[in-house]
């Protein structure tokens, strides 16, 4: 009902504007009986005559002189509010929300959206940095950087940017202090530091780079955490091995502090991706954000 009274008040306000009933429905894109009927039922919605007729011409009742004002207010307001909505859905303007995992946010996500950051600043970006999954809609996210081997969920759409190596690192002091390891099975005598938002942490499958031969082994684990910043210091300070995507370790595999165990082996590979709700029409914020990040880690690969 509240959304018929709307329609009729900007009918009535064109045919007063116009000061026919012709005029109004010109400009409406609608025919002359259709802004008729408008105007009868907005009149019996309110139990009072808005209109004089003639078959000369209109003129305003006190009543719908009145009426008019906030009629043309509605209106006004209406215009206002869609071009504002128009500025946020092809400007760089309002509000961003991004997910992400720390380190990916650290490492990667911020390096990426640096520079265009500086130069969007009418845009305002809020990080939401997790290694939990979180649900889009409740934290109102725009975009979520995910890690799977595939995403099956038909509310997102999903921008695949890299894919990303699953590895077994250690420190080189560790390595030493510990049994030499050359094959999958040497693993059953060393520790595992277990990140427990893995699925089975601390079961790996291994593949042989050169034969395809699958390897299945199960290692002990005396250190976990929830948190793959903690595990990869605790690797580099020489408490284990630790199982991560090779996106997270990339420093520490080029400054020698972490080296990758058995590369002779390979893990399942996973896909970083962004991910958004699935909308006929993305907002240019959200658009323009997804080339960024496409092009920083295609240019990476």
């Amino acid at each position: 009902m509240m959304l018929d009274n709307l329609r009729g008040m900007a009918v009535f306000a064109s045919v007063v504007g116009h000061g026919s009933f012709s005029g109004a429905a010109r400009q409406l894109g609608i025919t002359t009986s259709a802004v008729s009927q408008q105007i009868r039922s907005l009149e019996k919605d309110l139990g009072v005559v808005l209109l004089h007729r003639s078959t000369r011409k209109l003129s305003l009742t006190e009543a719908g002189a009145s009426f008019y004002e906030s009629a043309k207010d509605v209106v006004t307001a209406a215009d206002q509010g869609r071009i504002k909505v128009n500025q946020l859905r092809d400007e760089l303007a309002g509000s961003l929300r991004i997910a992400t995992t720390p380190e990916l946010g650290v490492n990667h996500i911020l390096p990426a959206l640096s520079t265009w950051m500086s130069a969007h600043d009418d845009l305002s970006i809020y990080f939401l940095a997790d290694n939990h999954y979180i649900d889009m809609i409740d934290e109102r996210a725009d975009i979520a950087i995910r890690m799977s081997p595939q995403i099956k969920d038909s509310s997102v759409a999903t921008y695949p940017l890299a894919e990303v190596k699953q590895m077994l690192v250690a420190s080189p002091h560790y390595l030493r202090q510990h049994e030499k390891i050359t094959k999958p099975k040497d693993l059953a005598n060393h520790q595992l530091i277990s990140i427990d938002l893995m699925k089975d942490p601390n079961t790996l499958d291994f593949s042989s780079i050169e034969t395809g031969k699958k390897n299945r082994v199960k290692i002990t684990s005396r250190i976990q955490t929830n948190n793959v910043f903690l595990a990869t210091t605790l690797a580099k300070e020489g408490h284990g091995l630790v199982r991560v995507m090779s996106l997270d370790v990339q420093k520490e595999l080029a400054s020698g502090e972490l080296v990758e165990v058995i590369p002779e082996y390979s893990l399942p590979h996973f896909v970083l991706y962004a991910v958004t709700l699935d909308r006929e029409q993305q907002p240019a914020k959200i658009t323009r954000c997804l080339e960024v990040l496409k092009k920083h880690f295609h240019a990476a690969a």
